[in-house]
């Protein structure tokens, strides 16, 4: 049979050595990845309204330009099936957002009315 070469009595304490450097290592790059993840407080989280959301801030900017013809917040909110306070919110609020399937639903709404079609008519 084919057996290994037996490591030299001379670098077993070089290679033990190299084992637990490794090792080390790894250890390390677990702890300084789990010291670099965002930190939640509680089981969920939801981003509000801010400097950290400038996708939403400029949709809000764009649909606030379209909503200043009197009846238009209420138009909206009824196409959408959410009451118009909500809606405001939405546009003004530092703590609400909507959820995916409205922010699409504004955005659908958005698109067609500059291109001319106002689906809430």
């Amino acid at each position: 049979m084919n057996e290994p070469n037996p490591v030299p009595p001379a670098l077993r304490p070089w290679i033990d050595l190299g084992v637990m450097l490794a090792e080390a290592a790894g250890h390390g790059a677990i702890k300084a990845f789990s010291d670099l993840r965002p930190r939640w407080h509680g089981v969920y989280r939801t981003r509000r309204p801010g400097p950290e959301t400038p996708a939403w801030n400029f949709l809000a900017a764009m649909l606030r330009a379209e909503l200043k013809p009197f009846g238009a917040k209420v138009r909206l909110a009824r196409y959408l099936g959410i009451p118009r306070q909500r809606l405001h919110e939405f546009l003004t609020s530092p703590s609400r957002l909507p959820d995916a399937e409205l922010t699409l639903q504004l955005l659908h709404w958005l698109t067609e009315k500059r291109a001319g079609r106002d689906l809430s008519l």
